[in-house]
């Protein structure tokens, strides 16, 4: 049975979050959106052309919008992805749940401290 579109897009939001180079990325456009690969590259400890890479992935995972302004390319963050994931993923799990599991995982970790 072929993914249907919806599946393939989410996965490939999920292949673009895997990688830290790329959420580093898109934690640069939140901060200051609208940047150009330079900027960018300023940021990073590789080369131009692997962040060209790393954004192409972002892109296709329409995670990064680009604009031109003139010559010039503005990488723009496009949050609605991470929205539809949050909705699709987390949201179910309610945040009451969570903070229990929370509240007794630290609970135990505490426990263990104490034994050692």
């Amino acid at each position: 049975m072929a993914p249907s579109v919806q599946t393939a897009q989410i996965d490939k939001v999920f292949k673009a979050l895997a990688d830290p180079s790329r959420r580093h990325l898109l934690d640069l456009l939140h901060r200051d959106n609208g940047q150009t690969l330079t900027a960018l590259c300023e940021h990073m400890d590789m080369t131009r052309q692997a962040v060209t890479q790393h954004l192409q992935l972002l892109e296709d995972a329409n995670l990064v919008a680009v604009i031109w302004q003139g010559r010039e390319k503005l990488h723009y963050l496009n949050p609605v992805p991470l929205h539809e994931m949050y909705e699709r993923w987390v949201r179910k799990f309610e945040q009451g749940r969570l903070g229990a599991l929370q509240n007794l995982k630290k609970r135990l970790e505490r426990d263990d401290d104490d034994k050692t």
